[in-house]
């Protein structure tokens, strides 16, 4: 297994973000939000009233797609686990904050949550975490989650595989040789998996702290913790 440290990577450049939003007016105000940040970090590459219309532009390569949850009167939550499973790190930007459609938003995979009237600071906040795979809880999350009555996260099947094997497996690149991905893909199922639990106030900032969580919450067992070996890949540290 990797030595246990914070997954930070150094990573301070541009994040890039495509704002899918069916109002003039508040894609204006995400923009000027976005670009009084004084240090510039998140630039907008692609605005959209529908998904499948940023998605087919310029927007498709973004690092983050910030998206609000009602378009054009149809509430959008069923696309964010098929955004996520792709790869594609989601940032909702909602009116919408009830305690179940923020539980609904996380379960499926987004990596952060900001209300409309939580200002700018958060939004901006939340769209660089999510571009540079770190978590970001906003208050309006942080109330939602207190409430909720399940104590374990949900997390999507490839999250949870990821996990697995990363747990068995002596880095990250062995894993997504495995699984058949890239090795980006697997830090971003296990950043979402961790900012799952983060979201919860049960903070798993360590390899060996994940492994504890899912254990303790019997996603993983104890008995499938078995290392693998590939012979595509010597054993790491």
């Amino acid at each position: 297994m990797d030595r246990e440290q914070l997954d930070t990577d150094g990573d301070t450049g541009t994040v890039t973000v495509a704002v899918i939003e069916d109002h003039p007016v508040a894609v204006d105000g995400v923009r000027v939000w976005l670009e009084a940040d004084p240090q510039r970090r998140v630039q907008i590459v692609a605005t959209g009233s529908a998904v499948d219309e940023v998605l087919a532009g310029p927007g498709r390569r973004a690092d983050v797609l910030l998206l609000d949850l009602d378009l054009h009167g149809r509430v959008v939550t069923d696309r964010i686990g098929g955004l996520c499973e792709s790869g594609r790190r989601v940032v909702v930007f909602s009116a919408l904050t009830d305690g179940g459609t923020i539980q609904a938003v996380h379960a499926a995979g987004a990596h952060g949550f900001v209300g409309k009237h939580e200002g700018r600071d958060h939004l901006v906040e939340a769209v660089v975490a999510a571009g540079r795979d770190r978590p970001y809880v906003t208050p309006v999350v942080g109330g939602a989650i207190a409430t909720d009555a399940a104590v374990s996260p949900r997390l999507s099947p490839r999250e949870r595989t990821a996990l697995l094997y990363w747990f068995q497996c002596s880095s990250k690149q062995a894993v997504a040789h495995r699984m058949g991905i890239s090795e980006s893909a697997v830090r971003r199922y296990i950043e979402r998996a961790r900012l799952k639990y983060t979201a919860q106030g049960r903070t798993a900032v360590t390899q060996f702290a994940l492994l504890a969580r899912a254990i303790e919450d019997g996603l993983i067992r104890t008995e499938d913790i078995q290392e693998y070996r590939s012979s595509s890949f010597p054993p790491g540290p």
